[in-house]
């Protein structure tokens, strides 16, 4: 047997992928083990460094960083999101006026690293002595990086549609804007949800980048927290606790994004009812002339 891509693996490939996989699985549990056992070692989850965990304080400090780190993450992304639309439907433009620009401008700010962007855009206004909040200098850096490739994202998928899907539109009377977004669409989400999840995840982790332009985001609260020489500077707890956060947030827009394909699969489904036909009307419609 084979599969579009390549053969099935045979009984031999199996057990080879089974003996490769279980080592594979006991070298990173002995590498976890060992940081745990060093972890252990050093004292990092001492009470003298744990203890101040339990206070009220602490624990609001890290809400309001959370609070924080979702607040840009979601103006970024509402923002991102309109930023791709916007420029994959310019770079889809029959007109090379709209069409060429575009394609440059999304290029270039896929080029620039997020971080120089961050930079910019905090900096730059204070050499014209102008006030740009933290919280925008990081949220238009995270929106031009993640936006220009949400756009190559849309692009793509609008283009991955079978093109009879759009000759068969226009065959019909259908103006492309109605093409676009009455067939295309509504197909190429399905393919595409799983690289913009993908994608928004990454923004998500990204927006810790404020800690840089001291954005009271997750990473700069715990940076405050683990340097109290009060605790014995707990770095380490205070990074895992952050972690353990992001992996949760993360792990939850994941579930979502596999429950919203999954329905959006199903729906699709039973919305393609078969059509019967009535035996009498058949066999009546075959008579021949």
């Amino acid at each position: 047997m084979s599969n579009v891509l390549y053969d099935l693996p045979g009984p031999r490939a199996r057990a080879r992928n089974l003996v490769v996989g279980a080592v594979a699985a006991v070298a990173v549990v002995a590498v976890v083990g060992y940081v745990a056992s060093r972890f252990v070692a050093t004292d990092q989850f001492s009470a003298a460094r744990t203890s101040q965990f339990q206070y009220t304080a602490v624990q609001q400090e890290l809400a309001n960083g959370l609070l924080a780190t979702l607040k840009a993450a979601v103006i970024a992304i509402v923002l991102a999101m309109v930023f791709g639309a916007v420029f994959a439907a310019a770079r889809l433009s029959d007109h090379a006026v709209i069409r060429v620009p575009a394609a440059w401008i999304v290029e270039l700010f896929r080029a620039i690293p997020l971080l120089i962007l961050i930079f910019f855009f905090y900096y730059v206004p204070l050499q014209y002595h102008l006030h740009l909040p933290t919280l925008w200098a990081l949220v238009l850096g995270l929106t031009l990086y993640n936006g220009s490739v949400l756009a190559e994202i849309f692009r793509a998928g609008i283009l991955a549609v079978p093109r009879g899907q759009s000759e068969a539109a226009y065959a019909i009377g259908l103006r492309k804007t109605q093409v676009t977004t009455s067939v295309l669409l509504p197909q190429a989400v399905r393919a595409m949800l799983p690289a913009i999840v993908s994608q928004l995840v990454v923004l998500l982790k990204d927006s810790a980048l404020g800690f840089i332009i001291t954005y009271p985001e997750l990473l700069y609260v715990a940076k405050q927290i683990g340097g109290r020489g009060a605790f014995d500077f707990p770095y380490v707890a205070s990074y895992l606790i952050v972690a353990a956060i992001y992996i949760g947030i993360c792990s939850a827009l994941s579930a979502f994004a596999y429950w919203l394909h999954r329905r959006m699969s199903r729906s699709r489904r039973t919305s393609a009812k078969p059509v019967t036909l009535d035996p009498g009307a058949a066999s009546t419609a075959a008579v021949p002339l």
